[in-house]
């Protein structure tokens, strides 16, 4: 039996803490971009779902992420209530800590994951549906994508997908069923009529703030130790935030003048393109993903503008896009140097690992999408996903909560 080492337990538990606090910064992030009627009503879809994914995750959706294979398309129900996940190591996942803490660990992954969805419906969607479509989100999409990718016997695992914090797993899988839930919600009342202004960008630089320090927990922590791929993995993901940062900045200044709001949004833009990549690439690596990342955030913005698309505060094209370049990166630059348990990428020689990136984006973007479309559409035609016209006039922590942020 493999021997419990405190310090990498104690940085995992660290990690798990971090990666939990994103979730309330991200809140803020999104709290401060909608409209002032509607900013209690957004903090409350981020915070609600600590609680609903924290009860899913330890009654199956660990278990369906992470048991025993079937047919490599998801985990079976051995992991049920979290049976047999105790103090002992599992060597299939993390042999230097307890089995509890690598599925706590998970468990803050499984949570900010939805939470990022958020952005896309925001002012206009009815809280009781946007329960029971988290929920079954969370089951449907997010668990068997986790499955794939991380799982024992998980298809793209047994394919050799390298996704070391979850490019794929969480950014591409809610950023794309951003945009699925977008479409088949519509715009809000007003949209690209009436002005629907950012009501406390204060917030919103506070919650990138917290999001850039929680970013360590979430790409370092993956490391699962407290040992040198978690250093690299720390210093890539501050050096792409501060390349996009840098790079956004430029952009905007370009067009007008350096918004802060877009500033931040680029921060996020960077830390979200070197998830994937962050235990595999260099240092060098990670400020080209993180540069290169920036313009193709910023201009499916204004794509998405332009079309017309009402998907309120750009998921798919600050997640989705950015998570997917990073994803392909990963194919391009990582590096046995950095992780001799990973793979060399098509700079360092080995152009298949960029064709076996190619292959799992594209397997869960259109799974993401697909699913999430046909979720939303038949719990619209159940329940209703939008309030009334009335209620979103009025806004929503008036109309849902019954309450006010401001006084």
């Amino acid at each position: 039996m493999n021997a419990i080492n405190p310090g990498d337990t104690a940085w995992v538990l660290i990690c798990s803490a971090l990666v939990l606090m994103m979730t309330p910064a991200l809140a803020f992030f999104y709290g401060g971009m909608v409209r002032r009627k509607n900013a209690l009503s957004t903090l409350n879809l981020s915070f609600i779902i600590m609680g609903l994914i924290s009860v899913q995750w330890v009654l199956f959706g660990y278990s369906l992420a992470f048991a025993s294979d079937f047919h490599g398309l998801i985990g079976g129900l051995g992991f049920l209530g979290l049976v047999g996940v105790g103090a002992a190591p599992n060597p299939d996942y993390a042999a230097t800590i307890p089995h509890l803490a690598f599925a706590t660990f998970q468990m803050m992954f499984a949570i900010i994951t939805p939470a990022l969805i958020t952005g896309a419906l925001v002012e206009r969607v009815r809280f009781k549906t946007f329960l029971v479509f988290t929920l079954l989100w969370a089951t449907l999409v997010y668990d068997p994508v986790a499955h794939w990718v991380w799982g024992v016997g998980g298809i793209l695992r047994q394919l050799g997908t390298l996704d070391f914090a979850g490019g794929t797993v969480v950014h591409i899988t809610a950023g794309f069923s951003a945009l699925a839930f977008a479409l088949a919600i519509g715009p809000r009342k007003g949209f690209g009529k009436s002005p629907m202004e950012a009501h406390n960008i204060p917030y919103t630089v506070l919650g990138a703030g917290l999001l850039w320090v929680g970013w360590f927990g979430f790409n370092a922590g993956s490391a699962l130790a407290a040992n040198g791929i978690a250093v690299n993995a720390l210093m890539t993901t501050n050096t792409s935030a501060a390349a996009a940062t840098l790079v956004w900045m430029l952009l905007s200044w370009r067009d007008n003048k350096p918004s802060v709001l877009g500033i931040v949004t680029g921060a996020v833009v960077g830390l979200v393109a070197i998830t994937p990549a962050s235990g595999f690439v260099t240092p060098l690596a990670a400020i080209v993903i993180g540069a290169v990342a920036a313009p193709i955030s910023y201009y499916a913005i204004q794509l998405r503008e332009k079309v017309g698309l009402d998907e309120s505060l750009d998921v798919w094209a600050c997640h989705g896009m950015a998570g997917t370049w990073g994803a392909l990166a990963t194919g391009l630059f990582a590096t046995v140097a950095v992780n001799s348990s990973g793979a060399n990428g098509l700079f360092y020689g080995n152009p298949g690992q960029f064709g076996i990136q190619i292959v799992s984006v594209v397997a869960s973007i259109a799974f993401a999408f697909g699913v999430t479309f046909v979720l939303a559409k038949v719990l619209d035609a159940v329940m209703g996903l939008r309030v009334s016209e009335k209620e979103e006039a009025v806004g929503l922590d008036i109309s849902m909560h019954g309450e006010r942020a401001y006084v």
